[in-house]
């Protein structure tokens, strides 16, 4: 019904958002003020224990204690922008197929341009009804804003969800202020990393926007599901549009956008995880509370989940271990201030054969200035030049 009465060409992205609210507020509970008090606290030694692991220093602004419903209506406006280019290519492709099989024919040609309007509706719909439940889904996962790996909130936000932290640490057998402690710390950490490095948002978001531009949808099997299409039953297309049964595999461009694209995630959550292991040093269950977040991640955490569902990509736990364990031997050996200064540029940040490799990063880092070739030594002669003999300009 929804996309009956979605008339115009455009998605109806406020679907996606009440879809995903609904979700959302399925077993809310409320944060108890003493609950709220402990994680205010919790932020501030935080604070103060990343200052001693890192020199980058910490975001204006206050943090926030959200309730899921919160995070969904912050985060939406960013998860519309990834999903967009997926979501205008399959109702793009819709529309085509039903076009080309009116052929010359016009009056065919004027049902066949009703039906392709209705169709595009109708895939938009579902596509922008499939982003709601997945992001509506995450809201009852996630445990802070950067818990996704890309910063979904504006500016330099911090926020902690109170009730999925508790979640997170039911059934562990550790204290709860320590896990408490110990996610604020990540948190910080990952937004901290993103003001360091301005760029680094804008090139990630765009990175995945990119990429979904380029998928294609498999025409043949659109075109039999438009075939078979059934408005009042459109379940076989919801299907194969959740299923990613219409997006045919990846061509070697798109597999190189996303090797990129996993490689920044990992180098990001990499760098967070050693951050975060140093500023923990004392917390008792740093150890234990870094495992169960290494157990999320293999076993399909928030973060797997989403870039599954909007890009097909799969993040590696191996990638991300590789990314830590260089992180921490660059740290062994050039410690934490040229460690934090490799992201003041993106011609800096480590690639994906310094994670092979990170002996041959450190050997970068550590190499010194290059020897100056023979214009190099000239210029730097002139310069230093105080005789009388010296160009002037008159």
């Amino acid at each position: 019904q929804s996309a009956m009465q979605n008339t115009t060409d455009g998605i109806n992205w406020d679907l996606a958002l009440q879809q995903a609210t609904g979700i959302a507020v399925r077993g809310t509970v409320v944060s108890l003020p003493a609950e709220r008090s402990q994680l205010e606290q919790a932020l501030h030694v935080a604070s103060l224990w990343l200052d001693e692991a890192t020199a980058i220093s910490e975001p204006s602004g206050t943090p926030r204690l959200m309730s899921r419903q919160e995070w969904v209506t912050a985060t939406m406006p960013v998860w519309t922008q990834l999903a967009e280019p997926v979501a205008n290519s399959i109702a793009n492709s819709l529309t085509d197929v039903l076009t080309q099989s009116a052929g010359e024919d016009g009056e065919l040609d004027e049902m066949i341009q009703g039906a392709s309007k209705l169709m595009r509706n109708v895939g938009g719909t579902l596509f922008a009804m499939q982003l709601g439940q997945v992001v509506g889904q995450l809201a009852g996962e996630v445990v802070s804003g950067g818990d996704i790996g890309i910063p979904l909130l504006d500016g330099e936000q911090v926020a902690i969800l109170p009730q999925n932290v508790s979640g997170f640490g039911s059934g562990l057998d550790i204290p709860t202020d320590q896990v408490q402690l110990y996610l604020a710390v990540r948190e910080l950490a990952h937004s901290r990393l993103f003001r360091h490095a301005r760029w680094l948002r804008l090139q990630l978001l765009t990175s995945i926007t990119e990429f979904a531009k380029g998928i294609r949808i498999d025409t043949d099997r659109l075109e039999q599901l438009a075939t078979d299409f059934d408005p009042s039953n459109p379940e076989e297309l919801r299907e194969a549009m959740t299923s990613g049964a219409l997006i045919p595999p990846k061509n070697d461009d798109q597999l190189a956008a996303l090797a990129r694209l996993e490689t920044t995630l990992a180098l990001i959550e990499g760098w967070v995880d050693v951050v975060t292991a140093e500023a923990t040093k004392r917390l008792p269950s740093s150890a234990a509370i870094a495992e169960t977040v290494r157990r999320r991640r293999a076993s399909g955490g928030p973060a797997e989940s989403a870039f599954s569902t909007l890009v097909g990509l799969e993040l590696r736990p191996r990638r991300l271990r590789e990314a830590a364990a260089m992180w921490q031997k660059v740290t062994d050996a050039v410690g934490s201030e040229k460690r934090d200064a490799l992201w003041s540029h993106p011609d800096l940040v480590p690639t994906a054969d310094d994670l092979d490799d990170p002996t041959a990063l450190i050997e970068r880092i550590t190499g010194g200035e290059p020897e100056p070739d023979d214009i190099d030594q000239a210029i730097e002669d002139l310069l230093n030049d105080d005789t009388t003999e010296r160009p002037r300009e008159e």
